[in-house]
């Protein structure tokens, strides 16, 4: 199946780019968490300018793309559909950002003993992040393959719910106040919230792509 928007390669290009940031947006939030775990202040700092800069970016690409659409009355059958999955790829670079930023304004305080299974969780939410980024891709130019990156999506959502479960196991079996608890326990979400949001996008996108190929 040929790109949705055949000959209108600007809207394509604004298209790919809007994905790139959503994508590096993904990498970065897993990369700025491991700054913070390791306590590397530089780093981290220039990751969390670097990806608010970014859902700005994603943002304003959303918009461009949006209003391209309705002033060339382009794809009225799919316009919805493209519309819904943007704002909600939107969502998805958002919520990385602002998870990352609730790390820089709360500081948590998160013990050695958690670290490993902090980044594993934050590697997970990534890859489901990047695997709905792929998918989205393919719904623009071959919507038979979108279902090989959807499973993906799926499989690492799941695996970061149970990493997340685990963690928060952990915590409140730890010998710390209740309050560092509850506070280590917001992060946890925090972080799984990204495969959440990825899982989201990938229910609509499975519908969208079923009404494509009808």
């Amino acid at each position: 199946m040929e790109f949705l928007f055949r000959r209108t390669k600007v809207l394509e290009g604004q298209i790919d780019d809007f994905l790139d940031a959503v994508s590096q947006g993904a990498l970065l939030f897993k990369h700025t968490i491991k700054n913070y775990l390791n306590q590397e202040d530089e780093a981290f700092n220039r990751n969390i300018a670097t990806i608010r800069k970014l859902e700005k970016e994603a943002d304003q690409l959303r918009r461009s793309v949006e209003n391209y659409l309705y002033t060339h009355s382009l794809i009225p059958e799919h316009r919805g559909d493209v519309l819904g999955l943007l704002e909600n790829m939107d969502n998805v670079i958002d919520t990385a950002k602002s998870s990352l930023n609730c790390f820089s304004i709360e500081t948590p305080d998160i013990k050695p003993q958690l670290v490993n299974d902090f980044l594993s969780l934050a590697d997970k939410a990534a890859l489901a992040a990047e695997a709905v980024v792929m998918a989205s891709r393919d719904f623009f130019r071959d919507a038979n393959a979108v279902k090989d990156h959807l499973h993906k999506v799926y499989f690492y959502e799941k695996e970061a719910d149970k990493i997340a479960d685990s963690l928060r196991r952990r915590i409140f079996r730890l010998e710390i106040d209740l309050s560092h608890k509850i506070h280590l326990g917001a992060f946890v979400k925090h972080v799984d919230l990204l495969a959440d949001r990825a899982e989201e996008v990938a229910d609509r996108l499975s519908i969208y792509t079923i009404k494509r190929s009808a």
